[in-house]
């Protein structure tokens, strides 16, 4: 029997995000601590969420993560290597923000902005963040459509989640992990990636222990919604192929 396969949501949306690729794929969507009937941790790093998500899985499972919880997933596999059989990193990054050694990353100017936005109007930032995830590729208009239903059938997103996740984007580094990831991994990628460049992904790929890279050349942040069947295909392949 396959181990279960988890489903990790990004920032400011809960496992509803999921919703369609869980029910094609077997899955579980799981929200993240701080979302949905999940209680929250402090301090909110990558780290942390992954620990307390270490404590709610028993036995190995199949975990796939999607931008702020790619980077849980990845915090997850290195620390607890023994609770994740085969791990999917989708759309996500180990280092969020641009540093002097790390270029493909999102301005820190840009990140700071976000979060004067988020204290003055948190639904608005929400709006301005979704319609980033799907800039740049296919189907743009139709995967913010899906993006903000989604954002409207979960529970209103606390407020102080929302910044903590903000701060955790601006601070996760989790390079050095990278190396401890012992599992085999998909790097699952949009070309058009405005929010996590591909060049994140490509370093990813080759640094994993056991990485491996999947592109695909028209898809931006979401690339489970704006190219469903290719999403699953190539998930299915990488876990039962």
């Amino acid at each position: 029997m396959s181990p279960p396969l988890l489903f990790l949501h990004g920032w400011g949306l809960s496992g509803e995000v999921w919703r369609d690729a869980a029910a094609r794929l077997a899955g579980v969507a799981v929200d993240l601590p701080g979302y949905g009937a999940t209680p929250a941790v402090t301090p909110y790093r990558a780290e942390t969420l992954a620990d307390a998500l270490a404590e709610r899985i028993d036995g190995a499972v199949d975990l796939v993560g999607w931008s702020m919880g790619g980077m849980v997933a990845l915090a997850l596999a290195a620390r607890h290597p023994a609770k994740v059989a085969r791990l999917v990193l989708v759309a996500s990054s180990p280092c969020f923000g641009a540093r002097p050694d790390w270029a493909p990353g999102m301005a820190p100017a840009l990140l700071a902005g976000f979060a004067t936005d988020l204290a003055a109007d948190y639904r608005a930032t929400l709006a301005r963040f979704l319609a980033l995830q799907a800039r740049g590729g296919e189907a743009t208009r139709a995967v913010i459509g899906r993006l903000r239903e989604r954002l409207r059938a979960q529970p209103e997103p606390d407020p102080e989640t929302l910044a903590a996740g903000l701060e955790l984007l601006r601070a996760v580094d989790l390079r050095d992990a990278v190396a401890a990831v012992v599992c085999p991994t998909l790097v699952l990628h949009g070309a058009h990636d405005t929010l996590c460049p591909p060049a994140a992904a490509a370093w990813l790929a080759q640094r994993l222990p056991r990485g491996r890279l999947a592109l695909h050349e028209r898809a931006a942040h979401a690339p489970f919604l704006s190219h469903p069947d290719w999403f699953a295909a190539t998930l299915e392949d990488f876990l039962h192929g």
